[in-house]
């Protein structure tokens, strides 16, 4: 997924090292691996634990809905005010889970290593709102439930293709959070960049036509995904503590 010619010689010392060191596959961040469970754990709770009636007051109060914010605030609980980071915790199925754990562990792991556990949770937390927001943009004071981390992982993916890519446009597997963060116009002038955000914007809008989706389009909320990339991708340097 990225970019250019000859690395720095510290980044091509990194890059040797990647192929002299075989790392475990699943070397995840213990911050992170907790993340992962508490989600496990929430919808096994939702799923075999708690009463139908529990659940649906838990979706409820925690489940992001547009229609929130279309009627006075102070007439209402305060679930407009923690829901837009909530929402994400919450999901519809185990497939829903499962997915949502796999793109986590593949660009959700090198953006912890890089920025630690608690710029992690700031990011988690406006990622979540960011995609939330442009949803709420385009479905403006509908009864929509919204659930699920997919915002939050794209939020990721943004944040992450600003630097998983070494200048020679290679991923280093373990190794990507060391990489120099990539200025806008050098992301944009990568190659491997541009095409993997491309591919990525492509399938979602495609997603959005009711393609891959066999609810349709209305199954998936796929402009959070979108306002959670964007969200990641622009700002991710406000979290990054390197340059």
């Amino acid at each position: 997924m990225e970019r250019d010619q000859a690395a720095t010689p510290p980044e091509a010392e990194r890059e040797g090292a990647v192929q002299r060191t075989h790392e475990p596959a699943f070397n995840l961040p213990a911050g992170l691996t907790c993340i992962l469970l508490f989600l496990v754990a929430i919808h096994a709770l939702r799923t075999y634990v708690f009463s139908s009636s529990l659940d649906q007051d838990i979706i409820l109060n925690f489940a992001f809905l547009p229609a929130r914010y279309d009627h006075p605030l102070a007439e209402q609980s305060l679930a407009w005010l923690w829901s837009p980071v909530t929402y994400s915790f919450l999901h519809g199925s185990w497939e829903h889970l499962i997915f949502n754990i796999f793109w986590m562990v593949a660009f959700g792991a090198p953006v912890a290593r890089r920025i630690g556990m608690a710029r992690l949770a700031l990011f988690w937390a406006l990622s979540a709102a960011a995609a939330v927001a442009l949803h709420t943009v385009f479905h403006w004071g509908e009864m929509i439930v919204v659930v699920g981390a997919s915002g939050v992982v794209s939020g990721f993916m943004g944040g992450a293709a600003r630097f998983v890519f070494s200048p020679s446009g290679r991923i280093s597997r373990q190794f990507a959070h060391l990489n120099r963060r990539l200025s806008f116009s050098e992301a944009l002038s990568n190659r491997s960049v541009v095409v993997f955000s491309g591919i990525w914007f492509l399938t979602n809008f495609l997603v959005g036509f009711g393609m891959f989706t066999p609810g349709g389009a209305d199954s998936v909320a796929w402009e959070a995904h979108i306002g959670g990339f964007l969200f990641g991708f622009l700002l991710f340097a406000l979290f990054d503590p390197r340059d």
